[in-house]
């Protein structure tokens, strides 16, 4: 390998001198640093400001508030509440502040250092330092610090893809004069663009923008403006949550007035009717659904993540199942982002070796030649992936063999130029006794170093088009031997060249992709692909992918003549989009958005950070992908496996289906315990049934636990057989709220008979009280067990195992216990000791609330259902 040092290239005496130093700290005063600008975070207030807006924090905290001035015995209760208000608001912190690490992100990448020349002398700089009309010095392996138009350059090949996606390094070339900026993407563009990175060669550059003006800062700014929204699922609890605090409160005030009215009007019975309101508005108001929230996407992130998928926001994990359209970047999304030799062809034999599949074979003759001078054409410690993808070929098939070279000497090297894209390189031999030239480009550059006649351009253009119509990347291999002495020509065609034959790459389909986007048909996922690449080999990996209907394809141009309705209707359809930038991407996402798709977009560069956080739920890639793409969108693949996505999809299916089993549980139990605080009302000459006690016995122990019951119900059979549900579609139907309030009301006339009964017995006030309130709790774990499925019958549900149900049944059978029989807790529960006979009463009357739901899931089966799902038949 040829030593490169600053020197290898001359400037132009136009070009000797570079900017003064004077001049510099002028322009850097008037346009600033070389960076990108932050938005002005969000402060803690404000964020906790924010947070309480919520109308679902605003109930935990009323009713936090309410149970610290109910007194000192009942701080405990009141922390507990506070407690939830803290956690979800540091949550909310963490987001926040996560969130905007994206723009830091950027702006880190876009600050690496530079060498510039300054008053006709060379000096290395902060990347931020950098001015617009510097020039500066690029070498292999450097970091471009801000967008320049190369001046001159030695076989400079740049790796664009954190702007286009596309791992194939480009060419660049020179330009002297004035010229129109353009997009990235493209060969022998003299143009180079801040945040990537040069595989190859060297350059003289001449800096055209900074900061924001970059085409990286573009990017930062579209990702600024951008802003996320709540769920479907956030906005309809909230208004669920803000409908029953207002039914509470109002219930609560008129409670009070009642009852202190109705009774005497005396300081007692005001007292007893605030015990009555506040029991009442404890009662509706519904703190359970932030509880269950939380429980829900924490313990949904908790499992997400042993699937490898790392959760930033999460609420976009319910939002996965009503996920309709996946946008996927191709390079490092559906491929791995790494290129390696997939096919070659011996010009000498006519023969083709698939490399993919003759891994364990000997290859002929012919083939170690051409391997042999490929590597001979490459650098021997490479940037570019090509040939890395070389090096690592011949490491394995030609280990042993007389066609590696470590000790040949390089001569001189004949760089590609845009009349003739072939790069060759002169050895000498270990021996002294000859030269030996190595040459490899495009193939018909290499057809014209070899000299075909018409016959034989015709041979290597109809195999060139047959790799094409494979998705690959080609280079073709020609050889030429010298004598040892002599003087070399200037000109790389005057020498008298031999084709080898044409070595192919590709980058590799991940092994996991095609079972995954059938997985995503089956579950009525449309898969689209968005790529920077040409629209051949997007096509050829979309059909080795498993996607359908992949003959139309919209490309980036045809893009900019579209229309907005154009693309609406072609969108439609269309599942294939290639040689798009940065801002179609964006804008793809945005019209599938307006014609009511949910979409989820995956991606892994800097450009994919727009689209990541327009769309729905953002994926990004976590191994190969940049902290820009990881900062902006809502979830991470930490495995960069493209099989995560659908466990994801799978897990958030499952997750919003038992949110609703959770809610539809709350709603019933709501009934019972609303219509126990009201019954004195309705019967003046009736004491108060339930005390604040008995609902912080009920709403803080169980209902928090019947969470994690349903949280950890397993998936419905068939649940990725069926479509997404619709975006327009309520978490509750008319339906599934009479259905859930029905059971309530059930429960309710249970415990009004057993309160009938107790009083026909003779028993005491206390004794009715524990009566009612056992049967209560009883119903309640009944009332569990049969809303964990609507489908399936309690004996088929008892079949599923779930150890949360087991946890929860035990520790509230034992709390109850301990509350009949220890007298200091009965006492605290104004209850007297119950007896056998009542216990057994109470057991039977808690099964008999539930029956006639489980007889009516016997009966309709399959269509007892939520709406919008499609159940399929039990499995038991």
């Amino acid at each position: 390998m040829t030593t490169r040092t600053d020197d290898t290239l001359d400037l132009n005496d136009w070009l000797h001198q570079g900017l003064s130093e004077e001049e510099a700290v002028r322009r850097l005063q008037a346009n600033g640093y070389n960076e990108l600008p932050s938005s002005r975070g969000h402060n803690l207030l404000e964020v906790v400001l924010e947070v309480l807006r919520e109308p679902m924090f605003l109930m935990l905290l009323a009713c936090g508030v309410i149970y610290f001035f109910m007194g000192r015995e009942h701080w405990g209760d009141a922390l507990i509440l506070m407690g939830f208000v803290v956690l979800i608001i540091g949550i909310t912190v963490v987001q926040e502040w996560r969130t905007e690490k994206a723009l830091t992100a950027l702006k880190d990448l876009s600050s690496p250092r530079s060498l510039v020349l300054r008053d006709g002398r060379r000096r290395r700089i902060a990347g931020r330092e950098v001015v617009a009309g510097d020039l500066m010095w690029v070498v292999e392996g450097d970091r471009i610090p801000a967008d320049a138009v190369v001046r001159q350059a030695l076989n400079l090949t740049v790796d664009e893809s954190l702007l286009t996606g596309e791992a194939m390094p480009v060419r660049k070339g020179a330009t002297d004069g004035r010229v129109e900026r353009i997009r990235p993407g493209g060969e022998d563009l003299p143009f180079l663009f801040s945040g990537t990175l040069v595989t190859q060669g060297q350059g003289v550059a001449e800096v055209v923008a900074t900061g924001k003006g970059t085409e990286l800062g573009k990017i930062g700014q579209s990702l600024m403006e951008l802003s996320s929204e709540n769920t479907p699922l956030q906005r309809e609890t909230g208004r669920l949550v803000t409908l029953m605090a207002m039914v509470g409160l109002t219930l609560c005030v008129v409670l009070v007035v009642v009852y202190g009215l109705s009774r005497g009007n005396t300081p007692a019975a005001w007292q007893q009717g605030v015990l009555a309101g506040i029991a009442t508005a404890m009662a509706v108001l519904p703190e359970e659904f932030p509880v269950i929230l939380t429980i829900f996407l924490a313990f949904g992130a908790w499992r997400i993540a042993q699937k490898q998928v790392l959760t930033r926001r999460m609420p976009a994990i319910e939002t996965l199942g009503a996920a309709t359209v996946l946008c996927v970047d191709k390079t490092g999304t559906l491929t791995q982002n790494r290129m390696t030799v997939r096919q070659l062809w011996s010009w000498q034999t006519g023969e083709t070796c698939d490399c993919a599949v003759a891994e364990q074979q000997d290859l002929p003759e012919a083939f170690h030649i051409l391997i042999e001078y490929a590597i001979l054409a490459s650098r021997q410690d490479p940037f570019d992936p090509m040939e890395k993808a070389l090096q690592a070929l011949g490491a394995s098939r030609l280990e042993g063999t007389e066609h590696l070279h470590p000790d040949w000497r390089l001569l001189r090297e004949y760089p590609l130029s845009r009349k003739l894209l072939a790069l060759s390189q002169v050895w000498r031999t270990a021996d002294w006794q000859q030269r030996v030239v190595a040459a490899k480009g495009a193939p018909e550059a290499i057809a014209d170093l070899c000299h075909l006649s018409d016959a034989e351009r015709e041979v290597l253009d109809r195999q060139v088009v047959a790799m094409a119509a494979q998705g690959l990347r080609m280079l073709g291999v020609a050889r030429s031997v010298l004598p040892a002495q002599g003087a070399l020509p200037e000109d790389q065609h005057t020498l008298d060249f031999e084709l080898l034959g044409v070595v192919g790459w590709e980058d590799p389909l991940r092994p996991t992709v095609p079972a995954a986007i059938a997985e995503c048909y089956r579950a009525g996922i449309r898969v689209i692909m968005i790529t920077g690449d040409y629209p051949g080999t997007a096509v050829h990996i979309a059909r080795q992918a498993g996607m359908t209907d992949t003959r139309e394809v919209i490309t980036g141009g045809e893009l900019v003549a579209m229309d907005d309705a154009t693309l609406a209707e072609r969108i439609a359809r269309v599942n294939i989009f290639a040689r798009v930038v940065p801002e179609q991407k964006l804008r793809i996402v945005l019209a599938l958005r307006a014609i009511g798709q949910v979409v989820a977009m995956t991606g892994d560069g800097v450009n994919d950070a727009p689209a990541l956080k327009a769309a729905h739920i953002g994926i990004a890639m976590g191994g190969r992908g940049t902290d820009v793409a990881r900062e902006a969108a809502d979830l991470v693949l930490l495995d960069d496996d493209f099989a995560s996505i659908v466990r994801a999809v799978r897990l958030g299916r499952r997750i919003y289906d038992n949110i609703r089993k959770a809610i539809a549980y709350v709603l019933a139990v709501h009934v019972p315990i609303v219509g126990l605080a009201m019954t004195p009302i309705l019967l003046l000459d009736m004491p108060l049934l339930l005390l604040p006690v008995h609902i912080v016995f009920l709403e803080m122990i169980i209902d928090p636990a019947c969470s994690i019951i349903f949280e950890a119900e397993p998936e419905e059979p068939g649940i990725m057989e069926r479509p997404p549900r619709s975006p327009d579609e309520r978490l509750f139907g008319l339906s599934s709220i009479g259905l859930s309030l029905l059971q309530g009301v059930v429960v309710l006339g249970v415990l009004w008979t057993i309160l009938g009964l107790g009083y026909a017995w003779g028993h005491s006030e206390n004794a009715v009280r524990a009566g009612v309130f056992t049967t209560m709790v009883v119903a309640n774990l009944f009332l569990i067990l049969t809303n964990r499925s609507w489908q399936r019958t309690l004996i088929a549900i008892l079949r599923v195992p779930n150890p949360a149900m087991v946890w929860v049944v035990g520790s509230v059978a034992l709390f109850l216990t301990l509350v009949l029989t220890l007298p200091f807790l009965s006492e605290l529960f104004h209850f007297d000791p119950m007896h056998g006979p009542d216990l057994l009463a109470c057991l039977v009357a808690g099964v008999v609330a539930i029956l006639w739901f489980e007889l009516l899931k016997a009966v309709r089966g399959e269509r007892l259902r939520f709406p919008g799902i499609r159940a399929l038949p039990a499995k038991f």
